[in-house]
């Protein structure tokens, strides 16, 4: 590895440059050490581990067949963590937090981090450069550049994918693209729906008085209909019950009770009957903690406040990373203290409390926005629900998938005088399907060095279900591998990779002890 100085700012020269430090990134790290190659893993934020090690503890796996490789040893690691002798799939963010830092030191990595793109230089179709800066303390000082052979974009937003000018989309296919039938958008009467009655207007009755906070102007497109709306992102929240280890959910600054009135409404038209489970999937950790995620009509999905986050600044992006902070941060505060909250549910939410043992440089609050969707690389093979459904398999696996096809709302509307959620679907895969190895690459013309095991070539309901996190970490591993193989053997060109040498190889290392 390389390290010299030109005009204030240092350029590294690896053999293979990682961006993006999550779950699929450190995989694919370590995937690349272990064979050898120099690396450079960069992240933008402070944490590592993405969604793993920032509260998604929860995992959903679809069929645990898919967990295989580095993946099945991540969790392995998970279980000794613990002191259990077979993998765990539930586990604290901080469990998870060491484990990768685990892998990273026997890698003997140090990520640069926090570091994001802001540039990326191509000679033809080849990616030559990418330039970083600090997140935090910006400006040409902190400025590394970092010259690679092969560059595998991990990150969930794709920005060094989008950088280097390979194509990719945003938002939902109509159902006539790839003749999908659960595209587009979709509205359905029963699944994180609001009850029929529920009054869209700040003053019931009179639409003068403006809609209530979440609700979006315009109509619902007709079912099956393409747009650029993004299903929604929220906080996988990590919360105790440990009095010795918590503390209270306090008043957060920006608190608006209004914003929450549409609860209020729910419930009047949904009564109570489970408590804090009529509004939150509350699942345990570990330990007294929580993975809570959204659950029914309204929740902790911020509903089309995102559309602008895929291709946003990263000014935009950091305003609408605040505005779901203060909203989660409310939506709790406020179950916990609005006098027209049930008594009990109050008291229940008041034995919660953040874990004063995780995320102790984010005032314990978790810090992994869920970005379930943002860019889709437009590759050369596009998975589409028709290999969800094995209609069609594709003959070329770098890896597999078995989640449901699942998306979470991307609007909230008023349609026939009520409040309406519109875009989730939840269909069932029969079995896990193969991920094609053309869907982590580019076309040879966008680029021909690049590797994008995240953001992937998908439909929108296909990613749906490919967006798992053993998933990433699977195809970090046997991304990494093709980049190994491309450097070696075809002169950087991922296109050239045999696919069946790949996994011939993912095999032998799956047998070693």
């Amino acid at each position: 590895m390389v390290f010299t100085a030109l005009c204030a700012r240092e350029v590294r020269q690896v053999d293979i440059c990682i961006y993006g430090a999550t779950s699929s990134g450190v995989i694919a790290a370590y995937t690349a050490c272990q064979q050898g190659k120099s690396v450079c893993l960069v992240e933008p934020s402070q944490r590592i581990g993405g969604l793993s090690a920032g509260g998604l503890g929860k995992t959903d796996v679809g069929r645990m067949e898919v967990i295989r490789g580095y993946a099945q040893d991540f969790y392995r690691r998970i279980g000794k963590y613990y002191n259990a002798d077979k993998p765990m799939v539930t586990f604290e963010p901080k469990a998870a937090l060491a484990v990768f830092q685990q892998f990273l030191e026997e890698s003997g990595l140090t990520p640069l981090m926090p570091y994001r793109i802001v540039k990326a230089s191509k000679k033809g179709n080849m990616l030559q450069s990418i330039t970083v800066e600090n997140s935090i303390k910006r400006g040409r000082d902190t400025k590394v550049t970092i010259v690679a052979k092969v560059f595998i974009d991990c990150s969930y937003e794709g920005d060094l994918m989008a950088r280097a000018g390979i194509s990719y989309a945003v938002g939902r296919e109509s159902n006539v693209q790839y003749n999908e039938t659960y595209n587009g958008a979709y509205l359905q009467p029963v699944n994180h729906q609001m009850p029929d009655g529920v009054d869209p207007y700040r003053i019931p009755g009179k639409a003068s008085s403006g809609l209530l906070y979440g609700i979006l102007k315009g109509k619902v497109a007709k079912n099956g209909t393409g747009d650029k709306h993004v299903q929604a992102y929220n906080f996988r929240i990590t919360l105790t019950n440990d009095p010795k280890n918590m503390r209270p959910i306090e008043k957060p600054d920006g608190y608006d009770p209004s914003r929450y009135e549409l609860l209020i409404r729910q419930k009047e038209k949904q009564p109570w009957k489970k408590g804090l489970h009529d509004i939150f999937i509350w699942d345990f950790m570990p330990n007294h903690k929580t993975d809570i995620n959204n659950r029914n009509g309204m929740s902790t999905d911020m509903i089309g406040a995102n559309w602008d986050y895929p291709e946003g600044s990263y000014k935009k992006r950091e305003k609408i990373y605040k505005a779901h902070v203060e909203y989660t941060k409310g939506l709790l505060y406020f179950v916990g203290h609005d006098s027209r909250i049930p008594h009990e549910v109050r008291n229940a939410l008041a034995k919660w409390g953040y874990p004063l043992d995780e995320y102790t440089d984010n005032d314990n609050f978790t810090p992994a926005l869920y970005v379930r969707e943002a860019r889709r690389m437009i590759g050369r093979y596009v998975m589409t629900e028709h290999n969800c459904q094995k209609r069609i398999v594709a003959p070329d696996s770098i890896g597999w998938a078995a989640y449901n096809m699942d998306s979470h709302n991307s609007g909230r509307y008023v349609v026939d005088g009520m409040v309406k959620n519109e875009g989730n679907v939840e269909i069932r895969c029969p079995g896990h399907y193969p991920v094609s190895y053309r869907s982590i690459t580019p076309h040879e013309k966008d680029a021909c060095n690049v590797l994008v095991p995240v953001c992937l070539s998908a439909s929108h309901i296909a990613y749906g279900s490919i967006r798992m996190e053993p998933v990433f970490m699977v195809l970090g591993e046997t991304s990494a591998l093709a980049a190994c193989q491309a450097i070696d053997k075809h002169g950087c060109v991922v296109q050239n990779v045999d696919v069946k040498a790949v996994m011939r190889l993912f095999e032998d290392l799956e047998r070693k002890p």
